[in-house]
């Protein structure tokens, strides 16, 4: 169960830098046509006529744009990765997450100190 919740947080990683790669491509895009704008107001019209013909609101992907990109991706692969290894927790573990982890949290906290608590304490939280 341990590989499978690495496995998990990997493909969270990787869905973070997806959807990074989709903020900064539209970015970029909307940049790009501010440097056309420029350029046209500089009296360079050629140049801004051949960037904004070939790249601005360019396809990233043969067909598509990043947001279709990061549907795709959510749809097909981190749905699907994200519910089995929720059934797989589901089976194994009575759906309990970061097992290794709470290990090490009980292996490595002092029992009775202040912020080694085993669990949050409703009346404390929030509180510095």
């Amino acid at each position: 169960m341990g590989k499978l919740s690495e496995a998990l947080e990997a493909v969270e990683a990787a869905r973070g830098h997806l959807y990074s790669f989709h903020r900064l491509s539209g970015t970029a895009d909307l940049t790009l046509g501010e440097a056309v704008s420029g350029l046209r107001e500089a009296g360079h019209d050629d140049l801004a006529d051949r960037l904004e013909h070939q790249l601005v609101g360019r396809n990233v992907l043969e067909g598509r744009w990043t947001f279709q990109v990061v549907e795709e991706y959510d749809d097909t692969y981190y749905s699907t990765f994200r519910s089995l290894e929720q059934e797989a927790r589901e089976e194994l573990v009575q759906g309990r997450r970061h097992l290794f982890e709470a290990e090490m949290k009980e292996d490595r906290r002092t029992p009775g100190r202040r912020h080694h608590e085993a669990a949050p304490d409703a009346s404390t939280r929030g509180q510095p």
